[in-house]
């Protein structure tokens, strides 16, 4: 059984656990130990750390993530009901690709069981292995890469850096959409700014997200796997000075995108990596993860598991189309639709809608079409 690779967190941390308040996060959480394995029914969070660097060159130091456990678990939660599982670590297998194999099985089994991964990890290759997972799980999956880069394959670039190629080329293709918040264009090549527009995926710059952090929303509602590079948060708030970042998104922006991944009815799986296990990177991955748990707490099980019926629906022509916007009546929250064509192969095979904003509707109403809506049109069909 895959969960047989895991192993428990450590004895350490538990004894830190031991000593803790009982308000903490760490007494609310059910700990993989030495002589326990926590039972699955009803748990809704799983937090996995993965010892792989390979991917990013580096050799595999033996830890076992103990001091960002102990930074996790000193936090108090909020007013959460939501049940979290640490199921301890995964250890590199003999060949990188040995780990992806566990993770890729491990991200299945509880997706399919309902529970929502962290995977904490070394490189972000990683992040190749967690859409394998989807394979079996008969659905197109939309990535959202929190990063400063595309992660296409160069030149003698790290497999850290090119696992984007890796996703897009290989078969099973399951791939529908893929999102960059984030990006910083002289990390990046122009060829690769103009293949994300060929392949009509959607890039956000740095300052673009900065400005107004709520672009990333109706992104992140749409996502199924959300990847984040910690080397996308400058290094002044991230504390890596190993590879100086004098640019990024600062604690409270990184901390904001988590929030609204949590908060994403439609987001089965989060992994954050390239994560040096520093003093700093501890505190501020144990706070995102947190805002993640927070988020998550407050899903209001939408669009696409709720019904649309109470939707208040605004039909918008422009030019020969008919636009069809829907609102929620719970969250005030905004969907627009995307039609299935006759005559086409469609890779979404039904009327689906696509998350959007208040702004986008108003636009439309100005006869602008929303970029997002046409994009997702021309994917469907390529």
């Amino acid at each position: 059984m895959v969960f047989d690779f895991l192993q428990p967190v450590s004895a350490s941390v538990e004894e830190f656990i031991s000593k803790l308040s009982n308000q903490t996060l760490g007494k609310k959480v059910v700990l993989h130990t030495q002589t326990d394995f926590p039972v699955l029914e009803n748990v809704s969070l799983a937090i996995i750390t993965v010892n792989e660097n390979r991917g990013a060159n580096k050799v595999n130091e033996d830890f076992a993530f103990e001091d960002f456990r102990k930074q996790l678990y000193s936090l108090y939660p909020g007013n959460w009901n939501v049940s979290i599982a640490d199921l301890g670590n995964i250890e590199a297998g003999a060949s990188i690709e040995d780990t992806y194999f566990v993770v890729k099985k491990l991200v299945e089994e509880l997706v399919k069981k309902k529970i929502t991964p962290i995977i904490i990890g070394g490189s972000q290759d990683l992040t190749y292995a967690m859409y394998r997972a989807y394979d079996n799980l008969d659905q197109m999956v939309n990535l959202v890469a929190v990063d400063n880069q595309f992660d296409f394959a160069k030149e003698d670039s790290l497999v850290s850096n090119s696992y984007l190629s890796k996703i897009i080329v290989e078969e099973p293709n399951n791939l529908f959409n893929y999102s960059n918040l984030g990006y910083q264009t002289y990390y990046n090549s122009q060829e690769e700014i103009d293949l994300i527009e060929k392949l009509y995926f959607e890039a956000y710059r740095l300052g673009e997200v900065s400005n107004n952090i709520a672009v990333a929303e109706p992104v992140l509602r749409d996502a199924d796997l959300v990847t984040i590079d910690v080397s996308a948060v400058q290094s002044a708030f991230s504390g890596n000075f190993l590879q100086f970042s004098p640019n990024g998104f600062n604690g409270k922006e990184i901390c904001a995108l988590t929030r609204y991944a949590g908060i994403s009815d439609k987001v089965s799986s989060l992994g954050i990596f390239n994560f040096n296990e520093t003093v700093q990177e501890n505190i501020l991955i144990a706070q995102m993860i947190w805002y993640f748990i927070e988020g998550y707490s407050f899903r209001s099980n939408e669009y696409p598991f709720g019904t649309k019926d109470s939707y208040i629906k605004y039909i918008v022509p422009i030019e020969d189309e008919e636009l069809v916007f829907y609102k929620s009546d719970k969250t005030a929250r905004w969907w627009i639709e995307i039609p299935f064509l006759t005559n086409v192969n469609n890779k979404l095979k039904r009327n689906t809608l696509l998350p959007c904003t208040n702004e986008d509707y108003l636009a439309a109403c100005e006869q602008e079409i929303p970029e997002r809506w046409w994009k997702a049109q021309r994917r469907n069909v390529l």
